[in-house]
């Protein structure tokens, strides 16, 4: 057994364990454990400074958690478009691939807590049919693994699907949507990067929501995936009491910088069921994303989206830099709300395209049929 799973197996996982571990009353704790599975790995675990902190409200379960807030279990309609168990198809050309309901750590803003930890929903028996759905699709060239967590399935179950995928001629992009170089990085081994610089062009996503989860095993875990040629992008959820402060999402970009991580998204917290208490004002992303703006490296700026309820897909979302606009002048304004005016170049009028008529006269032919234009007539 590898360290890793090692790891696993001394995870907090169970009502007992709150009780035992950080004092919850047994009634509640088991109402959490039966609402959404407990995981916490000890690494993971190792990370929390003190009760409340922003590593502690993102794997730790909340009696918030219970209360009744009519938000909706799929508020990404992902069941909607899933043509078979493990496939969901909202995009034109990619698809989302779940490969595994289990997590190294069940994170308590999940927006699927309707499937991951139940491998009823999510199962390895569901892997063939979700290679074929991809196959019997030629317009699909990109998918995206995710789950739970691809990462922890064993190198061979994981080779035998990405296999599966790139025999498939129209498959150009396999990704990676994984949490693990975030919250269990020992499971990023020389072994498993070896094994996918098999199967390149190979990205992985993974999540990264707070400075104190960069630490030197995390950077380890990223910059093995990127020795491989693999490129890492960031997807963080902007959460309150978490990361919803500007100076602490600016230490967090920088860090993934040299961690050699692309910030590529901030997602607002979806409105899942169960999760409403991490839910911010829009404004306060709109705020975080201006103090960025100019005052770090654009690499280091990620885009901020909704996505959209009911499937509508990633909605992008920027400050207001354009102010309006005088004549051909654009009035907008910079990172220090300087203002500035942009002489716009005004489209001459297109000259609609004239009729050409032309002419046919019949030539005399001794074998067959034939004609040519005369003159044209413009």
């Amino acid at each position: 057994m590898e360290l890793w799973q090692e790891m696993l197996r001394e995870s907090v996982d169970s009502g007992k364990d709150l009780v035992e571990r950080f004092g919850f009353d047994k009634d509640l704790a088991d109402r959490l454990n039966k609402l959404f599975h407990i995981r916490v790995n000890p690494y993971y675990l190792s990370l929390i400074r003190y009760p409340g902190d922003p590593i502690w409200l993102q794997c730790i379960p909340d009696e918030k958690e219970l209360e009744e807030d009519d938000l909706p279990e799929d508020p990404l309609a992902e069941d909607a478009h899933s043509p078979v168990p493990s496939i969901v198809h909202r995009y034109p050309d990619r698809v989302l691939f779940l490969t595994t309901s289990q997590c190294s750590m069940y994170c308590r803003f999940c927006t699927r807590k309707r499937k991951v930890g139940d491998s009823t929903k999510i199962n390895m028996k569901y892997i063939q049919g979700g290679i074929d759905y991809v196959a019997a699709h030629p317009e699909v060239r990109d998918v995206i693994l995710s789950g739970g967590d691809p990462l922890t399935l064993t190198d061979f179950m994981l080779e035998r699907i990405i296999a599966g995928l790139r025999a498939i001629p129209h498959v150009e992009i396999i990704r990676l949507g994984t949490k693990i170089p975030c919250v269990l990085p020992q499971r990023v081994t020389p072994k498993l990067t070896k094994m996918l610089k098999k199967y390149h062009p190979l990205y992985v996503n993974t999540h990264f929501n707070h400075p104190w989860e960069c630490t030197p095993e995390a950077k380890r875990a990223c910059e093995m995936l990127a020795d491989a040629g693999i490129p890492v992008g960031n997807q963080a959820v902007l959460m309150k009491g978490v990361n919803d402060d500007p100076d602490v999402m600016l230490e967090l970009v920088r860090k993934l910088l040299t961690m050699r991580v692309r910030p590529y998204y901030l997602y607002q917290a979806d409105i899942t069921k169960g999760a409403n208490h991490f839910r911010t004002p829009v404004s306060v992303g709109l705020d975080i994303m201006d103090k960025l703006r100019g005052h770090t490296s654009g690499l280091a700026i990620p885009y901020f989206v909704i996505d959209a309820p009911g499937g509508g897909g990633k909605i992008p979302l920027l400050p207001q830099y354009v102010l309006g606009r005088n004549g051909n002048q654009i009035i907008m304004r910079n990172y220090k709300y300087d203002i500035f005016t942009y002489p716009d170049v005004e489209e001459e009028p297109k000259t609609p395209t004239p009729m050409v008529e032309k002419r046919f006269t019949r030539k005399k032919s001794r074998t067959k049929k034939a004609y040519e234009p005369d003159k044209m007539q413009v």
